[in-house]
């Protein structure tokens, strides 16, 4: 594994996996564990930052959460998986960069200025949450990934990481801390089935890996179109149609996609064909998955021994680094 680049990403156990995440992640993941040493992060006390007085929700998903990863075929002898709590260095990290990033960097990141307005926190917003980009950071370098995943959404994430490490390396006697750089996926920003902002598990408006052959069609049935396509003759808009952006993301016939975009935008072909060709690709893709996972998921302890054995290697890399870091600020590291 060693001499590979270092790859880390990861998930907040707020829920099951959905559709959003397997294009987004989960297909690169899959790929990319063959070419790359890759760390997955199970990270639940990011998943606290917004569930503190709930922290039963996020112990009761981590066993779903990998469930997935197995049925998407993760592979764990190929893929360290393993948990953040599980990993001290990570938070120790955390508080040592807090001390070099300011309240106001922090406030400026759009991504985090977003999911605040969206979550209506106002004031009450948790410390932790608003501190999250820094813990980001924490897990990105303490393994000294070069490459994170992410969608396009979160590359301010990484701007900040990327400032975090060149002024904690300028404090210093050598660089410790690696630079990283964002591989962005094809689909970084799958719309959710109602076609609002992106499919996301707080917003309700998710495809779940394990969904049913029923889901699906509902799901299916119920995704915007173009309102304005009232009869099949007439030609129909293809851009925010979010059955063509599914189509994009899931069908493997491109050239089949690309036909039947023209015909629809010239008129002749009716939404319920376009709905059917993707109902059938996503049945396809996902009954698989969702046998896999049946089987996973009644096994937690197979799971969860999975993720310690993962977290076991995973501390001795993060501690690594914690220990240069504190030598290099000339803190105590008995």
């Amino acid at each position: 594994m060693h001499g590979k680049p270092i790859i880390l990403t990861g998930d907040r156990p707020t829920g099951a996996l959905h559709l959003g995440h397997f294009v987004g992640s989960l297909r690169q993941r899959v790929a990319l564990q063959h070419t790359h040493q890759q760390f997955v992060l199970v990270a639940d006390l990011q998943g606290l930052t917004d569930n503190g007085s709930n922290p039963q929700k996020i112990r009761d998903n981590i066993p779903q959460v990998l469930a997935d990863y197995l049925a998407a075929d993760i592979d764990p002898d190929l893929t360290t998986i393993c948990l953040q709590s599980a990993l001290p260095a990570l938070a120790e990290l955390t508080v040592l960069y807090m001390n070099i990033v300011t309240v106001a960097r922090v406030e400026r990141n759009p991504t985090v200025k977003n999911e605040i307005a969206q979550k209506g926190f106002a004031r009450s917003l948790p410390v932790g949450f608003m501190a999250y980009p820094i813990s980001q950071a924490a897990d990105i370098t303490a393994f000294k990934a070069q490459y994170v995943p992410v969608g396009d959404d979160q590359l301010p994430m990484i701007e900040q990481t990327n400032e975090i490490v060149h002024k904690m390396n300028s404090l210093l006697p050598a660089p410790v801390l690696q630079r990283c750089q964002a591989i962005l996926s094809d689909t970084s920003r799958l719309p959710g089935i109602d076609g609002c902002a992106k499919m996301s598990k707080s917003l309700g408006n998710t495809l779940l890996l394990s969904a049913s052959e029923e889901e699906i069609h509902r799901a299916v049935g119920a995704m915007y179109t173009d309102p304005h396509h009232l009869k099949v003759s007439d030609p129909g808009q293809v851009e925010g149609n979010v059955v063509f952006t599914y189509l994009d993301a899931f069908h493997p016939d491109k050239a089949k996609v690309a036909a039947m975009k023209e015909h629809y935008q010239q008129g002749g072909l009716g939404d319920r064909n376009c709905k059917n060709e993707l109902e059938a690709c996503l049945q396809t893709l996902i009954a698989p998955m969702r046998e896999r996972r049946a089987t996973f998921i009644q096994d937690k302890g197979m799971l969860m021994a999975m993720l310690k054995k993962g977290s076991q290697r995973a501390h001795e890399v993060t501690q690594a680094t914690l220990h240069e870091v504190k030598r290099g600020l000339g803190l105590p590291t008995f």
